[in-house]
């Protein structure tokens, strides 16, 4: 499906602005590492450890950050709206866990399911199941969740954190749903006149270029929140000492707050985010999942896009809505695997 910026109401993040930005982070990082290797390396070992963090986090993501472009740039391009047009013929009992099962299937990140959604309500699709999608594409789908298998191989709690996050993110997107079910699309969408308007696409040569386009686009957009990901996971595990962070991450209900108010600062992209939420270590699996779940679908970039795109009081209906889920969920997950 063929989306615009002007269908979220915002503009997308100009390729060279992002360009830049990423260039400045890398060449602030080399420029770091050099001068500390002609300065004494025994009085700072904290820079080795810090080096050590955000090259892993890097090298790991990297991968699942090129895929779903590719695969996301695909989805934009080449498919038709039609392919999503047969969710509005299902019985609207149906509809939530049939837009859960479709999120699942199509790896979209979170800034790609917000113009789908606007796009899916527009032409009929029940608001409740174009939400449901929307927040379970990023959180489900199975680039994601092969990414969180990787990132947790040969940990004990790789299943409960592969599952979990699948599970425990199909429940959130359909409980969301279900709260603003009861919405029409005129009280959930802010109008727009190309909400009635079929999606073009160019052919041949043009449709590759604008194919390319989006991947180099999203690559850039999703890979400069992954280095500022992966500096600050990486700086927390070297410079804030384990008595500060322990009687945190040993605190039911504060570790999942902060693990989701860390989500929702870092605004990482899903393909990318169980590599950091790895790093953490000192928090257990119950809180690192709050961090899966509710990083996707609650962040500052969603929080603008979801703002430009849903009438008033709908962010602040989301925002409630997947906090308590994805709390008691996971408080839950952490009675029964510890």
């Amino acid at each position: 499906m063929k989306t615009t910026p002007e269908a979220t109401g915002l503009e997308r993040p100009r390729s060279t602005g992002s360009w830049r930005i990423l260039a400045t982070v890398f060449g602030a990082l080399v420029l770091f590492a050099v001068v500390l290797r002609f300065v004494d390396p025994v009085r700072f070992a904290w820079s080795s450890n810090f080096l050590l963090v955000f090259n892993a986090l890097l090298i790991e993501a990297t991968p699942f950050i090129l895929l779903g472009a590719l695969v996301s740039a695909a989805i934009q391009v080449f498919m038709s709206p039609r392919a999503f047009a047969t969710l509005g013929r299902i019985p609207r009992s149906l509809q939530l866990p049939a837009a859960a099962v479709a999120g699942m299937a199509f790896p979209v990140c979170e800034c790609g399911s917000v113009p789908v959604a606007r796009r899916l309500a527009a032409k009929g699709l029940a608001p409740g199941a174009a939400i449901t999608f929307m927040l379970a594409a990023p959180v489900a789908n199975p680039i994601v969740i092969a990414s969180t298998y990787v990132a947790y191989k040969g940990r004990s709690i790789l299943w409960v954190m592969v599952f979990g996050r699948l599970i425990l993110g199909v429940i959130v997107a359909m409980c969301a749903g279900w709260v603003v079910s009861r919405q029409t699309k005129d009280e959930l969408l802010k109008p727009r006149p190309d909400d009635t308007l079929e999606d073009d696409h160019e052919h041949g040569e043009g449709r590759m270029r604008e194919y390319f386009g989006h991947v180099g686009n999203d690559f850039v957009f999703m890979g400069r929140f992954l280095v500022i990901g992966a500096a600050v996971a990486a700086a927390v595990q070297t410079f804030i000492p384990q008595s500060l962070i322990n009687p945190i991450a040993n605190t039911p209900v504060v570790s999942q707050l902060a693990m989701m108010g860390l989500a929702f600062v870092l605004s990482l992209c899903s393909e990318s985010d169980a590599f950091v939420a790895a790093s953490f270590v000192q928090f257990g699996a119950s809180s690192q999942l709050a961090f899966l779940v509710f990083g996707p679908m609650v962040d500052t970039k969603l929080a603008a896009l979801y703002m430009g795109t849903y009438n008033r009081g709908f962010f602040r209906t989301i925002i409630i809505t997947v906090t308590a889920v994805t709390l008691v969920g996971t408080l839950w997950i952490g009675v029964f695997f510890g």
